[in-house]
């Protein structure tokens, strides 16, 4: 009698039990259903366009290596006027001889240089370092003189020319003269601080 009873009670029990149990099994499988398969329609329109555009990526690479080369090439001719040099000293020494050179090839005695300025910097990747020099020459030796430096295989610039008259009698003109040379980036100074004021040596 008593195992009866307890057996009704463990049926309505399961009864009400095997519902949830139920759920609980059909949403499990649910989550662990494979995603859904892309059909192979959609997905060739898509990889045609992949290929497409990888196509005229790759075709655009020869123009570019042949633009780069010829950049770099160009970039070498011009970097052939730099002033070769260790130091800041030398590429005052390598422009002070030019200007000698120069002079001496138009008549001109230039003796030493009344100053040699630190070096500068130009633009991002370059430095300049000048020169001021004075010399006392006509004035068409003057002409000559700067046409002369103008067609020098060097990137020079001048940076100053006084001119004042002079009392001899040959008409001779007082000169000062400042010119510039480029220099490469690795003999500008670095900057020290954390604002860049001031010049390391």
């Amino acid at each position: 009698m008593n195992l009866g009873t307890i057996s009704r009670k463990q049926l309505a029990i399961l009864a009400l039990c095997l519902p949830l149990l139920i759920f609980r099994v059909v949403t499990s499988l649910r989550d662990n259903s494979p995603a859904p398969v892309i059909a192979s329609a959609d997905s060739v329109p898509i990889a045609e366009h992949r290929l497409d555009r990888l196509r005229q990526l790759a075709a655009t690479v020869q123009g570019k290596e042949a633009v780069l080369k010829q950049a770099q090439a160009e970039l070498a001719k011009r970097e052939t006027g730099i002033l070769k040099a260790d130091t800041a000293a030398q590429a005052g020494a390598q422009l002070l001889d030019v200007i000698r050179r120069v002079g001496m090839a138009n008549g001109i005695d230039v003796r030493g240089a009344e100053e040699v300025n630190r070096i500068t910097p130009l633009a991002n990747d370059y430095g300049a370092v000048s020169v001021a020099v004075n010399f006392t020459c006509a004035i068409e030796q003057l002409v000559n003189f700067l046409s002369a430096l103008a067609d020098e295989p060097q990137i020079l610039a001048t940076t100053e020319i006084n001119i004042s008259g002079g009392n001899d009698k040959n008409k001779n003109v007082q000169v000062r003269l400042g010119l510039s040379g480029v220099v490469p980036k690795k003999l500008v100074p670095a900057r020290r601080g954390p604002l860049g004021g001031g010049f390391a040596f």
